[in-house]
């Protein structure tokens, strides 16, 4: 954590007197630490105190004593922000984009990694209000904290403690140490649907968002590599410096890029949703409704998986994706052979909060020595960070 640059936003809670602790270990680990402090915070430890440790001036307003304290600059400055404690009142204002103080102003000014250690009575940690919100928060890519259990400052024993500095500490250092832990390989991602024209107005396509593929392009973006992402039709507009986004529409467009850039690619992650069937002849004109009925001839759209897997050489590692309603492990697992994938994500419509459009997914990881991991419903930006991993330790085996 040497000259990483961290901002500490501390809220008002009693678990606030932990920032100096905090703010000390930072400190020691060699980062520069600018704090920040709602005015609730300063009720509970003094920004004087905080000042003096982290040996720069404290900012509780975005404007004070006539002098505008730049949220955006410091929302640029910084390599991570880290909300310690992190209140129920300032989930939901984060969670809704209320910026009424300079906590919330700099977050959303933010472009760096977030982090939010949570700090609060246990029946406002279950509550679903504050757990909705934390759902929203981690779906934006937000990183938490987990709460710890024990006594609480109510009398009440049970989940809502702030972490302890010790582990703010470690869970960041450890980030830091795995942000780059694919730098400058090259991988390629297949993302959304694709539409197949029937004539200049109708398409067949599917319900695919192309959100799962998106967060795994991210995540190995943010992680270092250089990523080309290949999206279908979709609303998202994925930005970051290391990712680069080739828009195409139909699976033969698709085919057409995938394969252009699979020979210089190291790494594969097949998860787009690609029309199987595309219609034979396309009308230059819209077609007029006649009759009772209309009949559509169809023809085989290329098989991007399976070419690629044909085309794989030693050293490329290629992960296959398979939506399933029935039969899913064998079909997932006959489909992982047949398009030599070195492993397949399994997600079935029949777990309820998976599938497309929806903001989590709950997968299970094939291998091909028949190793099965399962894995709980979680928010896309978690899968995503869960497939990569899985990808960095099949290659370490290798």
């Amino acid at each position: 954590m040497v000259g990483k640059k961290i901002i500490l936003a501390v809220t008002g809670s009693i678990a606030a007197y932990k920032a100096a602790h905090l703010v000390r270990l930072f400190v020691k680990k060699g980062a520069q630490v600018q704090v920040l402090m709602t005015p609730a915070a300063a009720e509970f430890i003094t920004p004087l105190t905080l000042s003096t440790l982290s040996k720069k001036t404290v900012f509780t307003q975005v404007i004070a004593e006539h002098e505008w304290n730049s949220h955006v600059e410091l929302g640029l400055w910084a390599d991570a922000l880290v909300i310690a404690p992190a209140t129920a009142n300032s989930l939901a204002k984060l969670a809704n984009g209320i910026c009424d103080n300079i906590v919330s102003a700099v977050y959303l000014s933010a472009r760096c990694p977030v982090f939010l250690a949570p700090a609060m009575d246990l029946d406002m940690w279950k509550h679903p209000s504050t757990q909705g919100n934390v759902h929203r928060l981690k779906s934006y890519g937000n990183h938490f904290l987990p709460v710890g259990y024990g006594e609480l400052a109510s009398g009440l024993v049970g989940e809502g403690r702030m972490a302890e500095p010790e582990e703010i500490v470690a869970f960041l250092a450890t980030f830091f140490e795995k942000k780059q832990d694919f730098l400058g390989k090259k991988v390629l991602i297949t993302a959304g649907p694709t539409y197949e024209a029937i004539d200049p107005v109708r398409f067949i396509g599917n319900r695919s968002s192309g959100k799962m593929g998106v967060a795994i392009a991210e995540q190995f973006a943010k992680r270092g590599a250089e990523v080309t992402l290949v999206l279908g039709p979709s609303k998202l507009k994925p930005e970051h410096p290391n990712l680069t986004t080739i828009k195409v529409e139909s699976a033969q467009q698709m085919f057409d890029v995938a394969v252009e850039n699979f020979e210089k690619t190291e790494i594969a992650v097949l998860s787009a949703a690609v029309a199987d069937y595309r219609p034979a002849h396309v009308a230059e004109q819209k077609i007029k409704k006649k009759g009772d009925g209309m009949t559509i001839e169809l023809e085989k759209t290329p098989d991007i998986a399976a070419s690629l897997g044909k085309m794989k050489r030693q050293g490329q590692f290629i992960v296959g994706f398979a939506l399933e309603t029935n039969d899913e492990l064998h079909n997932a697992s006959e489909k992982l052979e047949k398009k030599n994938f070195d492993f397949i994500v399994l997600n079935s419509l029949q777990d309820a909060g998976a599938g497309f459009n929806f903001d989590t997914n709950k997968i299970t990881i094939l291998h091909r020595n028949n190793k099965r991991k399962d894995f709980e419903l979680k928010t896309k930006a978690e899968v995503a960070e869960d497939i990569v991993n899985e990808v960095l330790e099949a290659l370490t085996k290798k």
